[in-house]
């Protein structure tokens, strides 16, 4: 218990809720709704309790509940509305306030409690989209602004990933199409972020293609060994971290030049050093997409 998170400052609380610093002293002068500690110079120090409870503030509020009468409510009464509303409303905003307070306190119960609870009403699929990658792309900028450490988005993004290849694993008694292209997923050298890759993997693999899930840093000259067994095969890979912007048209290049020369072959890409460079200028079967939504809806 001694790497639980206990103590945030104001920029942290806005951070990980999404309230405004200036908004949450107003509603501590205004409405007394949270009494954080002060340093000696005056610095506001919040406890887990009042990150908790700012969580289920905004939840509320989000929710059409105005701040007057959320103050009006007595501590004990504040969880239980949101249990009130999450009941009988959308469960993603609620679901995902639960998976962060399951992130701070490196809490697998509460993490499995939540996705269990998600399962009843919705598909894994469903889920991914609606509260893990929502989830993902908010605790990348949690990370940036050293609000969480690397082991906080480790443990969140370890425990997704094993829901994934459950769901894959699952998959394995389908047989492929006969008539099927090979997808074959990869990252290169130097990426290590493969969850979005992984869950492309479960969307074709669930739509009954073949697909080959070689995972991170591969090196490009190894992909040559798969020209030698299939005939139409279509690569996929994220752009997260690397290539680094100034070498994705040379990596691209030289991708078109020793994999993308049979007919039937070509590469989908996405991630977010895409948004760096000239995408007018790519090789002819390269194509780019914005999510994995988008990729997937093609196939």
């Amino acid at each position: 218990m001694n790497n639980i998170k206990v103590n945030f400052s104001i920029k942290d609380l806005e951070n990980l809720t999404g309230i405004k610093a200036h908004t949450i002293r107003i509603w501590e002068k205004r409405y007394n709704l949270l009494s954080p500690e002060r340093s000696e110079t005056n610095i506001r120090n919040y406890s887990l309790l009042s990150f908790q409870k700012l969580l289920n503030i905004s939840y509320l509020n989000n929710n059409g509940l105005k701040i007057s009468k959320i103050a009006n409510l007595k501590e004990e009464e504040i969880p239980i509305k949101v249990r009130e509303i999450a009941s009988r409303a959308k469960v993603e905003d609620h679901a995902i306030n639960a998976l962060k307070m399951a992130m701070i306190n490196f809490d697998q119960v509460l993490f499995y409690s939540t996705y269990n609870n998600l399962l009843e009403n919705k598909t894994f699929s469903e889920i991914f989209y609606s509260v893990f990658l929502p989830l993902l792309n908010e605790i990348g900028l949690l990370w940036q602004t050293n609000t969480i450490t690397p082991a906080h988005e480790h443990f969140l993004s370890i425990h997704i990933k094993q829901k994934i290849l459950l769901n894959i694993e699952r998959l394995q008694i389908l047989e492929p199409k006969p008539s099927s292209k090979t997808f074959v997923l990869f990252l290169p050298d130097s990426e290590i972020h493969d969850i979005g890759l992984l869950f492309i993997n479960y969307e074709l693999r669930s739509r009954g293609y073949h697909t080959i899930f070689l995972g991170e840093s591969v090196p490009m000259e190894s992909l040559t060994d798969l020209l030698e067994f299939f005939e139409e095969i279509t690569f996929i890979s994220y752009f997260t971290v690397n290539p680094q912007t100034d070498q994705i048209p040379q990596y691209l290049k030289e991708f078109n030049e020793l994999l993308l020369n049979k007919e039937h072959t070509k590469l989908l890409l996405l991630g977010k050093k895409l948004d760096d460079i000239d995408l007018s200028d790519l090789p002819e079967n390269v194509s780019t997409f914005k999510s994995i939504e988008n990729l997937v809806k093609e196939y």
